[in-house]
């Protein structure tokens, strides 16, 4: 059915593993945000997925920092790593709401783009033209295995 959310738990950590978490009923969607202020956060748009607090249950939280970011947000990372965690609403009728953020879960099947915020925000960095070179994964770690062992050809 159109328009229907599923909600399924997911599982994720920071870059480095200090921080790791189970999240419950998630939704099957997820936003993205280009305010100013999670480009400088993330070094791009923020895509994240909406989690109630109550439904996430965390191991290592002293590895996270916290930076109230706004009156009404903070936005929290890995202390040991940097990882951006989430972006949680401090304020207002909607305070403790959280958004996790999408490149921590371990997997991201079925979830499917709902909202973006601050589109008019978006820059030409945020589109990749036609003409850009892609690679997989594959063609990255023999790059990444010329470049180490010096055997580029």
């Amino acid at each position: 059915m159109s328009g229907v959310k599923t909600m399924s738990d997911r599982t994720g950590q920071c870059l480095c593993g200090a921080i790791n978490f189970t999240a419950t009923d998630v939704p099957d969607g997820f936003s993205t945000c280009y305010c100013k202020a999670c480009q400088r956060w993330t070094g791009g748009p923020f895509k994240g997925v909406a989690v109630k607090a109550e439904n996430l249950a965390i191991t290592g939280r002293k590895n996270i920092g916290i930076f109230q970011s706004s009156d009404f947000a903070e936005r929290s990372f890995c202390k040991k790593c940097g990882s951006a965690i989430w972006f949680r609403l401090t304020a207002g009728k909607y305070a403790g709401n959280t958004s996790i953020a999408l490149g921590l879960l371990d997997n991201t099947d079925g979830l499917t783009a709902r909202k973006v915020y601050f589109e008019d925000y978006k820059n030409s960095a945020d589109t990749e033209p036609q003409d850009c070179q892609k690679f997989t994964s594959v063609e990255v770690e023999k790059m990444i295995t010329d470049f180490v062992t010096g055997d580029a050809k």
